[in-house]
């Protein structure tokens, strides 16, 4: 038997049960920008990929903004769950932060985590203050480990006694350094050189 027109909530909960996942849209808009770059990550190109319009995505996000943020935030859920997989073996402290720093950096140049990071950073600034906030809580958590080790290895008599917060944010500035350089392809710069660098740093400012 024919049937009427649907509601508008019953289309809505059809839109809502065709949409993908929201992670399936995240981890596609992760590898676009790993295979072609940001230029190439557009709402519509986004939508093709997940079979939905770009309309249902800016319905869903708000803004490409919105949704280059939420992407970062999914990849560091991600890269959170190893560095803590990584922190927890019953390893020296000092292997430990060598994993945290081989985390922390870029594979190489063009590397699609830090990609988006420089662009959600340079977006953020005439973003408002939730957004921002968001932002700093993925910032604070690379903090917070790092402390957390450098706490432990004091603790334990393996690593020098330093003010550790003061330390952390000096080492990340660093690492933030060494990491643009890598990622933007900066010549001379290779990863190896990089890593040798900051466990030179961490050894003349930790070791006994």
């Amino acid at each position: 038997m024919p049937t009427g027109p649907a509601s508008p909530d019953s289309a809505g909960a059809s839109r809502r049960r065709v949409a993908p996942p929201r992670e399936q849209v995240l981890a596609t808009a992760m590898e676009t920008i790993a295979e072609h770059g940001l230029a190439r990550l557009t709402m519509a190109g986004l939508g093709r990929e997940v079979g939905m319009s770009s309309g249902h995505l800016l319905y869903y996000f708000g803004s490409k903004d919105e949704l280059l943020l939420q992407t970062l935030q999914w990849s560091e859920e991600q890269l959170g769950a190893e560095r803590r997989a990584a922190l927890s073996r019953t390893v020296p402290v000092r292997e430990k932060l060598d994993a945290f720093v081989d985390l922390y950096l870029p594979d190489g140049h063009r590397d699609p985590r830090w990609t988006l990071w420089l662009e959600v950073w340079n977006r953020s600034q005439s973003a408002d203050e939730d957004v921002r906030a968001r932002q700093l809580e993925l910032e604070l958590a690379w903090h917070r480990d790092l402390v957390a080790l450098l706490a432990e290895g004091a603790s334990r008599g393996t690593l020098r006694a330093v003010d550790a917060d003061r330390f952390a944010t000096r080492t990340r500035a660093l690492l933030d350094g060494f990491g643009t350089n890598l990622v933007v392809g900066l010549p001379g710069t290779d990863r190896p050189m990089v890593l040798s660098h900051v466990r030179e740093h961490l050894d003349e400012s930790l070791l006994p």
